[in-house]
């Protein structure tokens, strides 16, 4: 079996990450169906969506470094096999304790090969281009969204089986990816070399600031996701009016669009302001959804969508970057995994309350009510990366003419051996 250069191996974590997002999103235009054929309530469906992130809570506690012990290629590996498991469940699903296991599938392997594949993109970039890779970790998670929504809608609109054969097509996409990770490298020079144990997340104490400052903006764009993902389709079409599940699909892939968009954009701004943007758009998103509700409009549930993937877009860039840029190497596997449960435990918490909300007072009761509560958060969450971020930014932009003069330095040196 041929083995993966360098720049095609960065392109398989990244289709591995694309491939997580796609397994979460999957459902996302079937939740409609699940209730218009089967019966079942938005509180059931809210359940079905937090299978995912309450079972991947305890994977990353438990297996979050597992990676840096096992190699980056068989942590991906055993994931995508769990992923495959899931698909496959929702694919010949009869009935909701099917959708239940197979979500929880994909939580587990979601939670097993995200991290190691987001690490993997970091540590298969060129040097000194890390943050490029967290960008386009995010712009590739957004097209994992993308092809959930509108492959979804598409096949749940004109194709037969409409309750069944997303979920095969994505378990054929998930079989090919675990191809090529076999033909990646089996390790890279950053993992450790200590035998692995089963043991929690460990955030080492001079990095904890590091893992508050990137974990808080994770937690933004988890709760985005715990909005769009779960409610998007029941809001666009009671609330918006849309009765087509490709046109559906189409605007909700505006979310994730915008995450591209706006994934390149942050590459260009320092992390520090990634937060600040991420936590102003993600509250503005969340009051949009609401409007939208209450003019009943699909331009303005449109725009709404395209603030959302902004906001999600720098949040998660935001995180990953400060993972990436301040964590040592031999931690990064186990900080972004920890990054990953502190969103989850908010969408996992976040989704089923408002889910329950919905249930029991209606939509739009349920919309302000998550506007309010996650609005509150996005408050906390920018107060908080302002405060926890201050120190860091400061030291980026104290280390900044230090590392120009010793440039001009090495530059000048240069000079005047090529003059000699």
């Amino acid at each position: 079996m041929p083995l993966l250069g360098t720049r095609a191996s960065f392109w398989t974590a990244g289709a591995v990450v694309a491939l997580a997002l796609w397994t979460s999103a999957c459902p996302t235009m079937t939740y409609p169906l699940y209730q218009a054929e089967w019966g079942v309530s938005t509180t059931t469906v809210a359940w079905i969506f937090a299978a995912y992130p309450i079972t991947l809570i305890p994977v990353l506690i438990v297996f979050g470094d597992l990676s840096d012990h096992i190699g980056r290629r068989a942590s991906i590996l055993i994931g995508l096999a769990a992923e495959l498991i899931g698909a496959l469940l929702f694919a010949i699903a009869g009935d909701v304790l099917w959708l239940l296991v197979g979500r929880a599938f994909m939580g587990i392997g979601v939670g097993l090969s995200i991290s190691p594949a987001n690490v993997a993109m970091v540590e298969f970039s060129a040097p000194g281009q890390e943050k490029r890779a967290g960008a386009i970790s995010t712009a590739i998670s957004a097209l994992g969204i993308g092809l959930a929504m509108v492959l979804g809608g598409a096949l749940t609109q004109y194709a037969p089986f409409p309750l069944h054969l997303d979920f095969f097509v994505l378990a054929a996409a998930i079989a090919a990816a675990a191809y090529l990770v076999l033909c990646m490298p089996r390790h890279t020079p950053d993992e450790t070399r200590e035998p692995w144990r089963i043991r929690t997340i460990v955030i080492p104490r001079g990095s904890r600031v590091v893992f508050v400052a990137g974990s808080i903006a994770f937690a933004s764009s988890f709760l985005l996701g715990a909005i769009v993902l779960p409610l998007g389709a029941k809001i666009a079409q009671q609330l918006a009016g849309s009765t087509n599940a490709l046109v559906t699909g189409a605007l909700l892939s505006v979310f994730a669009a915008c995450i591209t968009l706006f994934a390149l954009v942050a590459r260009r701004i320092h992390v520090w302001l990634l937060v600040v943007l991420g936590a102003v758009g993600s509250l503005a998103a969340v009051w949009l959804f609401v409007v939208t509700g209450l003019v009943h409009s699909l331009a303005l549930f449109f725009i709404a969508s395209a603030v959302a993937g902004a906001a999600y877009a720098f949040d998660f860039a935001g995180g990953l970057t400060v993972f990436s840029r301040y964590a040592a190497p031999h931690h990064r596997a186990s900080m972004v995994s920890g990054g990953y449960l502190i969103g989850y435990i908010a969408q996992g918490v976040g989704a089923p309350a408002l889910g329950a909300v919905v249930t029991a007072h209606g939509l739009m009761p349920g919309l302000l009510t998550g506007a309010t509560a996650f609005g509150a958060f996005f408050v906390v969450v920018l107060i908080g990366g302002l405060t926890v971020l201050a120190p860091l930014h400061r030291r980026d932009r104290h280390a900044a003419p230090r590392t120009t003069a010793a440039t001009q330095e090495a530059a000048s040196a240069s000079e005047a051996e090529v003059g000699s």
